[in-house]
């Protein structure tokens, strides 16, 4: 599947974003127009089911939203050998999928969801239900926001195709073994989707992994110049 894709800046190196559920190219707002500043041409992808990208297709909601074909569209969509690739959430799961064909100079996984089936309480239908969560309940429930990204929030909400969260049930990627390429993990501080004994794995399997102090689990929502500065010595 061909996606739908934003672009940013016009510089020699490659930047790759991919966002996580329920949202789309628009939750980088203000991390594209950051990354094209220091000289990225930046490509922000929507997944499939969400903003302007096609539907999946077939018979049941696990097969138009197979974890593999988030990973494949990317692969499909997305230029391979990119200075740096950044997925969050469940655009972690694609990014991971998809990292030993694109090839990235750099990947960074920003609170990834690889084990959200293993997170004690947390049922995809909770994300239908916030599907139709007022301006109200979004500012009270991200109070760091600015308001561009509540509206944002409610556009991308609108723009979403429900099933890809109902078909998440029974699917997992799990921890990765090893980074195919140099790789930073970015969590949130406290992080419900990447334990602290999750974090000291990763890290002995190779990965950098760092904290944004203060930050939920949209972090760079939650503290822009927090999270750029997570990354300092990746872009």
């Amino acid at each position: 599947m061909k996606l739908h894709t934003q672009e940013w800046g016009s510089g020699d190196r490659v930047a790759l974003l991919v966002h996580g559920i329920m949202s789309d190219h628009r939750t980088w707002r203000r991390i594209g127009p950051a990354l094209a500043e220091r000289g990225y041409r930046v490509i922000a992808v929507d997944q499939r089911g969400h903003g302007r990208s096609p539907r999946g297709t077939g018979r049941t909601a696990q097969e138009r939203y197979a974890l593999a074909a988030y990973a494949e569209d990317l692969v499909e969509t997305l230029p391979a050998g990119a200075e740096l690739a950044v997925g969050h959430s469940l655009g972690g799961i694609s990014l991971l999928g998809a990292v030993e064909r694109l090839k990235p100079a750099r990947a960074v996984y920003v609170d990834p969801a690889w084990q959200f089936g293993r997170v004690e309480g947390l049922d995809p239908a909770m994300f239908v239900e916030f599907r139709h969560a007022t301006r109200e309940q979004i500012t009270e429930l991200n109070p760091r926001w600015e308001a561009a990204d509540v509206d944002v929030e409610l556009a991308t909400l609108a723009a979403w195709d429900e099933e890809s969260a109902l078909a998440m049930s029974g699917q997992e990627s799990g921890l990765p073994a090893v980074p195919a390429v140099p790789s930073l993990v970015v969590l949130a501080d406290g992080s419900f989707l990447v334990s602290a004994e999750d974090a000291e794995l990763l890290r002995a399997r190779g990965f950098e992994v760092r904290t944004v102090p203060g930050a939920g689990h949209t972090v760079h929502r939650d503290d822009h110049d927090g999270f750029l500065a997570a990354l300092d010595g990746w872009i």
